[in-house]
């Protein structure tokens, strides 16, 4: 008796064991078609770096011409007739570097972008060499690729269209996807990728080539079955234009909305919050954004930008992880782009969390 019940735990354990090893074949297989399909995009072009406006080259034009000499500029009478035959003054901004003035400016509209609002650094490492996002066994191994210019870069070649493609339709040059969270970056306008771009090529060079992403035996599942990384390359609409400006610096909800497309990783799309799609199963649910009363319903502005600056609740309670890290992007952001993203929040219509 105690033989067959042996035999029959055995033959149990061999179903499960061919049971576990169908389905991982088949989760590799099913990752290995999503990593494999190929996605069409539109294909974006913009200049790098972002040209002087027509306001800022009368300004730079105002400036230089009031640091000329007095005694250098050639003495004008208005009763005396212009001699048509003489040469045009001399426009202020002859000799100047304009692409250098340029680029010195887009790179620190860059820092901003990277510093505040876009959090690069997150995956992609405090100096852009590579990061690490997850390193854990049964998920599996997703490091943050190097974008600086050293050896190892997965972006040195990258023209504008490649960058368009990879940042906010995740999709790299060949059309397979990537696992960039594209999802929160499709509104950023081509003026911020641009000058997004444009910091990135200041660094200094790093030399380190980042490995491909592995996937563990959960990991694998959870690709596979759509429970983890939902591929931003997914998304339907990969074809339309995306806003050539942002909107413009104002105290508005208007640029609040602009702001808040980042939150949408983890608030989702309506910002009502509740259990993220993917991350640590360690995180808890993302708050509900609304004005909701299991949201913001109450909350002052000065309550709003403390929890964000301090990464602390209006009852003194620390924020918990991955909201733990924001503190140091508020820091950096500016009183008029906290004031119109919470005016933009405040704008929204009251949802339950979750909805």
């Amino acid at each position: 008796m105690a033989n067959k019940i042996a035999i029959g735990a055995l033959g149990v354990v061999g179903v499960l064991v061919v049971g576990l090893g169908g389905a991982f074949l088949w989760g590799k297989s099913t990752v290995g078609a999503k990593l494999g399909t190929v996605y069409e995009t539109h294909r974006a072009d913009f200049p790098m770096p972002w040209p002087l406006t027509d306001a800022e080259l009368d300004t730079l034009r105002q400036e230089h011409a009031a640091a000329v000499p007095a005694d250098a500029a050639a003495p004008s009478d208005p009763a005396v007739p212009s001699d048509p035959a003489a040469p045009p003054a001399a426009d202020p901004l002859a000799g100047l570097d304009l692409d250098a003035i340029a680029t010195e400016r887009a790179v620190a509209r860059g820092k901003h972008l990277m510093e505040a609002r876009y959090g690069c650094t997150d995956c992609h490492g405090a100096d852009l060499g590579g990061g690490t996002m997850v390193d854990a066994p049964a998920l599996g191994t997703l490091l943050g690729s190097n974008l600086t210019s050293g050896k190892g870069s997965r972006t040195l070649t990258y023209t504008a269209a490649d960058w368009d493609r990879a940042v906010r339709h995740g999709v790299k040059p060949d059309g397979t996807p990537t696992i960039m969270p594209s999802e929160a970056f499709g509104g950023m306008s081509d003026q911020e990728l641009s000058d997004l771009v444009m910091y990135i090529r200041a660094q200094p060079p790093v030399e380190a080539a980042i490995a491909l992403p592995t996937w563990g035996p959960v990991g694998t599942m959870l690709v596979a079955t759509g429970k983890m990384v939902p591929w931003a390359a997914q998304y339907p609409d990969h074809m339309g234009a995306h806003a050539t400006h942002p909107p413009a610096t104002a105290d508005t909800a208007t640029f609040g909305a602009h702001l808040a497309q980042t939150c949408t990783g983890c608030h989702r799309a309506d910002l009502s919050g509740g259990p993220m799609a993917a991350g640590d199963p360690s995180w808890p649910p993302a708050s509900n954004l609304t004005t909701h009363e299991q949201g913001l319903k109450g909350w002052t502005l000065e309550q709003f930008t403390v929890t964000l600056r301090e990464a602390r609740r209006p009852d003194g309670t620390p924020l918990k992880p991955p909201m733990s890290d924001i503190a140091p992007y508020a820091a950096k952001m500016t009183d008029a782009e906290l004031q119109a993203l919470f005016a933009y929040l405040q704008a929204l219509p009251p949802m339950p969390t979750g909805s």
